[in-house]
C-alpha cells in the first residue's frame, strides 16, 4: 500500500486505545518530531532519532533506543511508501519508562512559492525542544493566515528574530546565509542544509538578526521537514530575492540521501 491514510495511530507498536487517547489528550508534558517520508525512507533520520534521545533524556532522564523508535515507526506505516509522519513521546503511568505514539497521514509539501510571515512578539519557551503544548505559536499562526500572510515570525525583545511559528528561517546578504542567534529548534532540515552550505562555498553564520536589519538582506528562506521556500516578504519589508541562491540551497537539500526506516 503506498498511500497513507487520514489518520493512523499507534501507542508502543498496537492501536491507539481510546482510553490511551484520552490520557494523551491531557498530557501535554512530552515532546515529538515530525517526519516526512518518502519510499520508506526519511531525510537526516539519524537527526530525528538524535533529537528525540536528547529530549527525553532532558524531560525524563531517560534515553531513547533508536531501535526503538525505528521499529515503531515501521509497525506504524506498514506498507505505506509515503507519508507524513510524527512520533511523540510521553512517561508511561507511574513513571515506568517512555511510551511512543506514531500518527501517520497523508504526506504534507511546503508550497514552493514565496511566504509571507508578519512579525509577533513571542518566542517560544525551551525553544531548543520540540515540545507539545505550543498554543501562542498556533494562535499566531491562525492570526498571520486569517491576516493574508503565510505564517508568524517569531520576535523578542528589540525585534531579534527567532523563527517562525513552524519553520526556521535564514537570512542572505550577498556574502553569508545568516541564522538568527536566538532562542530557535534547530530543525533537522535547517542542520542538514547549514552543514552543506560550506561546500557550495556559501558561508553561514550564525548572528543576531533584527526586523530592523531587514532592509539590508536580498532575500530570506524558511526550512521544515514539509521543504523549502523562499521568503518574499516580512511586514511591509519586501525582499528582491536571489534565485541563484534559492537555486542552490534547494539543490543542496535534494540531493541529501534518504534513509532507510
Amino acid at each position: 500500500m503506498n498511500t497513507a491514510p487520514e489518520l493512523l495511530i499507534e501507542i508502543d507498536g498496537r492501536p491507539a486505545t481510546e482510553a490511551e487517547l484520552a490520557r494523551r489528550a491531557m498530557d501535554t508534558y512530552g515532546h515529538f518530531t515530525a517526519l516526512q517520508v518518502r519510499d520508506g525512507r526519511v531525510r537526516g533520520l539519524d537527526l530525528h532519532i538524535a533529537r528525540l534521545d536528547a529530549a527525553s533524556r532532558e524531560l525524563f532522564g531517560s534515553e531513547l533506543d533508536g531501535a526503538r523508535v525505528r521499529s515503531a515507526l515501521r509497525h506504524a506505516l506498514g506498507g505505506v511508501r509515503d507519508a507524513a509522519a510524527r512520533v511523540y513521546v510521553h512517561e508511561a503511568a507511574g513513571g515506568a519508562g517512555l511510551t511512543l505514539m506514531v500518527t501517520v497521514r497523508p504526506p504534507v509539501f511546503l508550497a514552493e512559492r514565496a511566504q509571507s510571515l508578519t512579525s509577533v512578539t513571542y518566542q517560544r519557551p525551551f525553544a531548543h525542544l520540540k515540545h507539545l503544548g505550543g498554543f501562542a505559536q498556533i494562535h499566531y499562526g491562525q492570526l498571520a493566515r486569517r491576516a493574508g500572510f503565510d505564517d508568524a515570525l517569531l520576535t523578542g525583545p528589540g525585534g531579534v528574530i527567532s523563527e517562525s511559528a513552524i519553520a526556521n528561517i535564514a537570512f542572505w546578504d550577498g556574502d553569508s546565509v545568516a541564522w538568527p542567534a536566538a532562542p530557535a529548534l534547530t530543525g533537522t532540515t535547517m542542520a542538514l542544509v547549514e552543514s552543506l552550505l560550506p561546500e557550495a562555498g556559501i558561508p553561514s553564520v550564525h548572528r543576531e538578526v533584527t526586523l530592523a536589519d531587514l532592509p539590508r538582506y536580498l532575500t530570506a528562506f524558511v526550512c521544515n521537514s514539509q521543504g523549502i521556500a523562499p521568503v518574499a516578504r516580512i511586514d511591509e519589508t519586501v525582499f528582491p530575492g536571489d534565485e541563484r541562491l534559492m537555486k542552490t540551497v534547494r539543490g543542496l537539500y535534494e540531493d541529501v540521501p534518504w534513509d532507510a526506516i
